[in-house]
């Protein structure tokens, strides 16, 4: 996933990745966390284990605002110069391809599993397939036109609000699969990439981040576009981190547990409903404004 690591051959879910192994010294947990979840390079990594793996977690949402913000730049820059479309398109397409298009692959196999209406052991089977089916395909295509059009709202009213809504919502995914990581929740399989990640986060932890990325998403609302912002963001990624946590009960209940692919499909949901809400909001300050 990174030239940075070395991998090894681990069974994983489906095309999601392999564990890192390589290196002699600690891993600083930034370091692995980019080395797991972007194409971005860095050094060689050790051995994931879940302390490692908790510690990468904890810097999950970092990694988010690296990401969005290098995807929020493009959009501001492309809106400003070339329209509220094109910017939009620029944005997303740079967060797919710095994270690999992992969190999206995610998204497309936990939709083809849940699409099948099948048990859970055989959703998870057709989960861990490499191949993407009608289902993962439908959905793949409506996230991303509904991310690109509520960009295009936010660019068209100011190319600054676009920038801070795709920042902040790169970080919020991030943070709500935090939220999924704690103690109180289990894995969907004994083997696979997501298990390294299943209750490795104390609670504590995703207290934190669950009030820091609120803040910060109010901190980027005010930054585009003074109090308005600050309220539209804040409100936006409170509810954004709650429809993330239901989206995961949900797969918990019809899976039995989350898989590293239903972590992808979390990230996904949480930034498609902050940018959509965002975009809402945009429209409501601008009916209020004189």
């Amino acid at each position: 996933m990174s030239c940075g690591c070395v991998w090894v051959a681990s069974h994983v879910d489906g095309d999601e990745g392999l564990v890192a192994m390589s290196a002699r010294r600690a891993p600083n947990p930034l370091v692995v966390a980019l080395g797991l979840f972007t194409t971005i390079p860095v050094p060689p990594v050790e051995n994931i284990d879940a302390r490692t793996a908790g510690r990468a977690m904890a810097v999950f949402p970092v990694v988010g605002l690296l990401v969005g913000g290098m995807a929020g730049v493009l959009t501001w820059l492309t809106s400003s110069l070339a329209g509220p479309l094109l910017g939009p398109i620029v944005g997303v397409a740079t967060l797919a391809w710095v994270t690999g298009a992992l969190h999206l692959d995610g998204l497309a196999d936990t939709a083809d599993g849940l699409g099948s209406r099948k048990p859970a052991a055989d959703a998870l089977e057709i989960m861990r397939r490499s191949d993407i089916g009608p289902m993962g395909v439908i959905v793949l295509l409506l996230v991303l036109l509904m991310e690109v059009a509520a960009l295009g709202r936010l660019a068209s009213e100011e190319p600054l609000m676009a920038a801070g809504a795709l920042t902040a919502a790169a970080m919020l995914g991030r943070a709500s699969v935090v939220l999924a990581t704690t103690s109180a929740h289990s894995g969907a399989r004994a083997s696979g990439f997501g298990v390294l990640f299943n209750g490795v986060t104390r609670r504590a932890t995703a207290t934190f981040w669950a009030i820091a990325a609120v803040g910060l998403s109010a901190a980027l609302g005010w930054i585009a576009r003074d109090s308005g912002g600050a309220v539209a963001f804040g409100a936006g990624a409170l509810l954004a981190l709650g429809a993330g946590w239901l989206w995961r009960a949900h797969l918990a209940r019809r899976l039995g547990g989350l898989t590293g692919d239903t972590f992808g499909s979390i990230i996904e949901v949480t930034q498609s409903v902050f940018l959509v809400l965002g975009a809402l909001a945009s429209g409501v300050l601008s009916g209020l404004s004189p």
